[in-house]
């Protein structure tokens, strides 16, 4: 075939360019591009999530998984050999995307107090996610139960040390009591979330509402820092 000047135009000029992109997707072998390996293992965990957070571990099967995401069960396997695995490995992808935008609200500025606050509102409005209270409620109770899951210790969860750095910024002002900064941590975090966490995952929607989240936080956060707070210190929230 020629264009008008009389040159050779190429044939199924398309064709080719289908060509090239399945050959730019596939390598030689028939192996998938590092790109499509990526969005296969993200869209096996966000399926997996999914699964988990509204059946359970114990009734969400490996070939649930493989059919939901439209992948073969060897394909699941050969990536995570066992149900349990793979909900560690789902725990653990959660966890770091929680921790890249803990580490996003560390980097804004503010007094030593301002920072804390900020932390421990993020840190209630993150365990009230609805995914992550389903997933929550499974790792309490089935994953436990069926050794699927070693949650980490206080020590060793990355959100509590970062929530301990910023506790120990707030002793150097003089906002907060001298002591174990992890502790008093952890004590911020059951005054400030544990129990709406702990009414959402039992079915009681009160703090669904954000108005209300901010109403609870606001009183939790007051008294704790009245308790917190140096005797002697000229300085208050």
């Amino acid at each position: 075939m020629t264009n008008a000047k009389g040159k050779a135009r190429p044939r199924n000029n398309r064709s080719g360019a289908q060509e090239a992109g399945s050959a730019a997707r596939k390598p030689r072998g028939g192996r998938p591009t590092r790109k499509a390996a990526r969005e296969l293992d993200q869209r096996i965990l966000e399926t997996a999530a999914d699964l988990f957070a509204s059946q359970g571990f114990a009734a969400t099967s490996m070939e649930q998984i493989a059919s939901a995401c439209n992948a073969g069960k060897d394909t699941i396997y050969r990536r995570y050999p066992s149900k349990a695995a793979l909900f560690t490995v789902l725990i653990d992808s959660l966890r770091t995307q929680i921790v890249a935008e803990a580490d996003a609200l560390m980097r804004t500025d503010g007094a030593p107090a301002e920072r804390l606050y900020r932390f421990a509102r993020f840190l209630l409005s993150v365990n009230l996610r609805p995914q992550l209270v389903a997933l929550n409620r499974v790792a309490l109770g089935d994953a436990v139960a069926n050794a699927a899951l070693k949650l980490p210790s206080t020590a060793e969860d990355p959100l509590m040390i970062r929530f301990a750095e910023l506790v120990k910024e707030a002793q150097k002002d003089g906002v907060v009591v001298e002591g174990d900064a992890l502790f008093i941590a952890e004590q911020l975090l059951y005054a400030t979330s544990i129990k709406p966490l702990n009414a959402v995952m039992l079915g009681n929607r009160r703090f669904i509402e954000s108005g209300e989240q901010q109403r609870y936080f606001d009183q939790a956060w007051s008294l704790f820092m009245d308790g917190a707070a140096p005797r002697d210190a000229d300085k208050r929230l």
